[in-house]
């Protein structure tokens, strides 16, 4: 066995616990690979949030569909996330009063208090750096979506073939979703410019677990074969 020759320590142990630490051995080692594979993609987007008193939460439908009420608090982040369980919310949470304190109510109309965070040098695209995070108070129709609340205070929007919303106040210049190489901002090799995946498995991959289950099979059956040897 590759191990035991490596490691003295494992050579002198009786057969039947060989076995067992070489198992185990593989086991975190396919494990350590399978936390890393997890890791090592991201997607580059603006994420959407509604705000709840000082909270966000993550929404459920995205800016050209949702229509908020008036006194509502809608914010945006851009960052590099593998997920909705990873995504990196506004880095503030201001009250709808203190957005749109100057701008007054008229009939007809809803206000929409909008936080806009642009994120950190750190998942900008190359060559570029985000604005500095900005509020803004829309005053639009009573039917308006929230895209059509950024289009009144935040030009120019740029979507993607797939609508998603892939640039605001026209940063970032280029891209929308595009894969990267872990949280490091990295764009990963011959990609697409897809919508960001929304996976909710954070764990090793089917292929690693079928991995796992056949080492430690294994090392059972030979251990049954050798307890019938010595019987």
């Amino acid at each position: 066995m590759p191990y035991a020759r490596r490691m003295p320590y494992v050579r002198q142990m009786p057969y039947v616990r060989r076995l067992a630490v070489v198992a185990a051995l593989a086991l975190t080692l396919t494990v350590g690979v399978g936390a890393a594979s997890a890791q090592a993609t991201g997607y580059r987007y603006w994420s959407f949030w509604d705000g709840q008193g000082s909270t966000w939460t993550y929404a459920t439908q995205g800016p050209a569909t949702a229509h908020p009420s008036d006194g509502d608090v809608e914010g945006l982040r851009f960052a590099v996330s593998a997920d909705s369980k990873d995504a990196s919310k506004p880095r503030s949470a201001p009250s709808f009063d203190a957005v749109c304190a100057a701008t007054p109510a008229e009939p007809g109309k809803k206000r929409i208090a909008l936080v806009i965070d642009f994120g950190t040098p750190q998942d900008a695209p190359g060559g570029e750096t985000p604005p500095a995070a900005r509020t803004a108070c829309a005053r639009v129709s009573e039917d308006a979506t929230t895209a059509d609340a950024l289009a009144a205070v935040a030009k120019p929007l740029r979507y993607n073939s797939a609508a998603l919303l892939c640039a605001i106040a026209g940063y970032p210049r280029t891209g929308c979703g595009e894969q990267v190489s872990g949280k490091t901002g990295t764009t990963a090799p011959a990609q697409s410019s897809a919508e960001p995946k929304k996976s909710s498995d954070s764990g090793p991959s089917m292929g690693l677990v079928a991995g796992l289950a056949a080492v430690l099979t294994l090392a059972a059956a030979a251990i049954w074969q050798s307890r019938r040897r010595r019987r």
